[in-house]
């Protein structure tokens, strides 16, 4: 509020509330998917971040995380091996690696590291934990809505706003339409035949399971733990919906992260002596197993366990992304490749008859083996480490909320080995991590002086 200059009326202006930003963001991602923006509206909601940033660093400066070294250190070492995008690794081939493919994970790790700034820069008072919570299980029921339409209604897709605005050939690229065409599954041949694994509001159906499982804690800390009424109905009919499309993901990945988040739920309870709702949780986990095992979801599960379909091309996908990083183990090829042939002969590759035979990209099966291939070993040590240093560091936060972005921050060490975290899991991890840094800043008194950047 500000006055009149020679009076004292004062002149009222309209200003957004304190993290609007992020609440724009994460709870109106499926605005953002069905205009086509996707993973690009973290790049698009960075700007207004940035520019609080700025002006707090004008106002006195900003903070930084413990262990931020590490990161800035991380993505320096992205940058550098932007050199070597050119350069063609042994069994590979040549010219596989895109330079823009490097460059647009460049500006989503860019993008993440504003957001996880803004996030930690705001007291509690501005943004409050619960009004992120709620956010991001608010994004949680749309995942649950879009896995349900990819289950049922697996061919619904439409052209984005944004894709009319590209020029012909770029729209209709593959990468190009997987991250700006919003569907509603992907089809693919899993168990034998074509099945629907659905991907909504994401770009991938392992980007779907990744949110999913994420997002399931947020939900559950914000709408179950410190809701009440409609939102704790609405989240407790979201979980038991989500059961359909979990399964018929097919994603392996997915139902292990689920356990052990249900595993760390039991552990939570248990040491915080809270028993009845330890055997609570216990039973209804065991009423849920037996529902399904006499379920025809149960089919599903078996037929996929029959057909580990990506086993093999996952193994030579991991062995090949070591071997790239043992023969550039400082800083990587910048970005990732293609095998040349196939895990078994160089000679099998990809035909117009079998257009997944052969030349399997390096670095698309887990972020820990883009991480080698684009970064090397150094640049995969910094990374991993500046989230393990985050999980020791603030592992002792008896709150929900500190509970719950421990476990956010755990489970990428899981989900690194068969899932991509760029953009929105590494986005809500880092989020976790904002959460946890200034739940400890403040209690220690520490956001009293700010660090100067």
């Amino acid at each position: 509020m500000t006055t009149v200059r020679g009076t004292d009326r004062p002149i009222r202006t309209l200003r957004p509330p304190a993290g609007w930003p992020f609440v724009a963001l994460f709870a109106g991602y499926p605005l953002w998917w069905a205009l086509g923006l996707g993973q690009f509206a973290f790049w698009v909601f960075a700007v207004p971040m940035a520019i609080e940033l700025l002006r707090r660093h004008r106002a006195g400066g900003i903070r930084v995380p413990p262990g931020f070294g590490l990161w800035a250190l991380f993505l320096l070492w992205s940058v550098a091996g932007l050199a070597l995008v050119g350069l063609t690794p042994t069994g590979t081939m040549p010219g596989s690696g895109g330079l823009l493919g490097a460059l647009v994970r460049l500006g989503c790790y860019l993008a993440v590291t504003v957001l996880l700034l803004y996030v930690g820069n705001l007291s509690r008072d501005e943004l409050s934990d619960l009004r992120v919570a709620r956010a991001l299980g608010w994004l949680c029921l749309a995942t649950v809505a879009g896995g349900v339409l990819g289950t049922v209604a697996p061919y619904f897709e439409f052209t984005a706003p944004l894709e009319r605005l590209l020029p012909g050939a770029l729209a209709a690229d593959p990468y190009v339409q997987a991250l700006l065409h919003p569907a509603a599954a992907q089809v693919m041949d899993v168990l034998g035949y074509e099945a629907p694994r659905p991907k909504a509001p994401w770009e991938y159906t392992n980007s779907w399971g990744n949110n999913l499982s994420l997002l399931l804690v947020w939900l559950v800390v914000g709408w179950i733990r410190f809701g009440s009424g409609w939102r704790r109905g609405a989240a407790t009919v979201a979980i038991c919906l989500a059961a359909v499309p979990v399964v018929y993901s097919l994603n392996r990945g997915l139902w292990v992260g689920l356990a052990l988040s249900f595993g760390f739920l039991l552990y939570q309870l248990v040491r915080r002596r809270k028993t009845a709702a330890a055997m609570l949780c216990g039973t209804a986990a065991l009423v849920a197993a037996v529902a399904l095992l006499f379920s025809p979801l149960m089919a599903i599960i078996e037929q996929r366990a029959a057909h580990p379909h990506s086993d093999d091309g996952r193994a030579t996908a991991s062995a090949a992304a070591v071997r790239a990083a043992g023969e550039s183990p400082v800083a990587g090829w910048g970005a990732t490749r293609e095998l040349r042939g196939g895990g078994d002969s160089i000679a099998i590759g990809r035909t117009p008859d079998c257009p997944q035979c052969g030349n399997t990209t390096i670095g698309n099966n887990g972020q820990l083996w883009l991480l080698l291939v684009a970064n090397g070993w150094v640049g995969t040590a910094l990374f991993v480490a500046f989230f393990a240093q985050a999980a020791w560091r603030y592992r002792g936060d008896p709150s929900p909320i500190g509970a719950g972005a421990l476990l956010t921050v755990l489970l990428l060490f899981w989900y690194m080995l068969c899932y991509v975290a760029l953009t929105a899991p590494l986005a809500i991890t880092l989020t976790a991590v904002a959460l946890l840094w200034r739940r400890a800043a403040e209690r220690a008194g520490a956001a009293a002086e700010p660090v100067r950047v």
